[in-house]
């Protein structure tokens, strides 16, 4: 993986010794967030966020904890992350930023049992791409769209703006 991105609220996390996926909810701070221009879903997750910071808490059966005919259920509880980008510290809660390729340790299945699959941005065109877009591409992959002639009025809004 070439790029690394920061991890937001609805990332999906995996533990190893589980066999479903739960997505990481931040509960430590309220006011940064990433990949979200509102401001009002994506809230930039950190090494701060431990204990129960998952939406179900469970990863389904826990492998490390078998009990006659299976395994007790996953309780998720995170004690430490590993692997955080050390250049970004948030004023609200003291964290560290967590990356894609962060880990956390759960007391049960031990340090960095648990991984993110998904870092939980989602991308969101904007105008600005929009106008540098390949005509050609971007109507073989979209016809309906007339690229050419939305970029044109793109390029006319932008002259009325400045004048």
């Amino acid at each position: 993986m070439s790029e690394k991105h920061l991890v937001c609220q609805g990332a999906i996390c995996q533990c190893k010794f589980g066999n479903t996926p739960d997505k990481l909810k931040v509960k430590t701070q309220k006011k940064t967030f990433i990949n979200d221009p509102e401001g009002s879903e994506k809230l930039m997750a950190t090494n701060k966020d431990i204990g129960q910071t998952f939406e179900k808490n469970t990863f389904g059966p826990c492998k490390q904890q078998p009990i006659p005919g299976g395994y007790k259920t996953c309780q998720a509880q995170v004690t430490q992350w590993t692997g955080f980008y050390e250049k970004i510290t948030l004023d609200e809660n003291g964290g560290k930023a967590l990356m894609e390729s962060s880990k956390a340790t759960c007391p049960i299945g031990g340090p960095d049992c648990i991984t993110i699959t998904d870092h939980g941005q989602k991308a969101k065109p904007s105008q600005q791409q929009a106008r540098k877009a390949d005509p050609v591409a971007t109507n073989q992959l979209n016809p309906a769209v007339d690229t050419e002639q939305y970029q044109t009025e793109q390029e006319q809004e932008q002259t009325n703006h400045a004048e």
